[in-house]
């Protein structure tokens, strides 16, 4: 009988052959599913950090790599390889981790949640419309527009976002104007929290340092709750 890890990298398929990720277990060995969308800068140690907390909330969450294993600290060099990643590409990618996630033993859930960070949080909107069903909670932090899909009529999932006041990357405005075409167009529960604060207010490894801690925990309380009543 193999012996389960807390944490490991996993690969498995999807539609462009074989992907890899981290995927964290709870102490439990089972939970309801949660798929971690990195930020541009790649899959990084905040964001395996991030899988790790979820893990100790008593979820199994899988953060997939969508770089194909780089990483990077430079602003302008990920802005770079999220530009040269076809958001088509990244959701059939992220496609397959709901697939392997589901088909994992230790997932207790017929659903799953996900929840993502900058260029992540466009990317579990798409993944929200893409799924349909299959995604019962979408918890985007300060999308940067990436990955964003055009429309939203496919959502089934109840949505949770996070977004800064103070974004220079994507203006709080354009965040209202998200809201409210997703609860046009989808019917969905939705649900978008501001704050006062700038960019990836919630990394505290973000190199730009921009982490702000008290807005951070609070936004991080509401997601694991949010998380805990529609990912289950």
């Amino acid at each position: 009988m193999a012996v389960k890890t807390p944490h490991q990298n996993v690969t498995f398929d999807s539609a462009n052959g074989q992907a890899h990720g981290y995927l964290a277990l709870p102490e439990s060995g089972t939970g309801p599913g949660v798929i971690v969308i990195q930020e541009w800068w790649g899959l990084t140690d905040h964001i395996r950090d991030i899988a790790d907390r979820l893990a100790a909330e008593g979820f199994v969450a899988l953060a997939p790599d969508l770089y194909g294993g780089w990483i990077t600290h430079d602003g302008a060099e990920a802005g770079k390889m999220m530009s040269e990643l076809p958001e088509a590409e990244g959701a059939r990618l992220l496609a397959g981790a709901v697939d392997y996630l589901l088909g994992r033993d230790e997932v207790t859930s017929d659903k799953v949640g996900t929840i993502g960070f900058c260029m992540g949080g466009g990317f579990v909107l798409n993944l929200a419309a893409q799924q349909g069903q299959r995604i019962s909670a979408a918890v985007p932090f300060y999308g940067v527009g990436q990955g964003v899909p055009e429309d939203y009529s496919g959502v089934k999932a109840a949505i949770q976002g996070h977004y800064a006041i103070r974004d220079g990357f994507y203006p709080v405005e354009s965040a209202r104007a998200q809201e409210q075409q997703i609860r046009d167009e989808s019917g969905a529960e939705v649900t978008f929290h501001y704050y006062d604060a700038d960019h990836a207010f919630h990394n505290d490894e973000n190199p730009a340092g921009n982490y702000q801690a008290a807005e951070a925990a609070l936004a991080w309380e509401r997601a694991v709750k949010f998380l805990r009543e529609n990912a289950a």
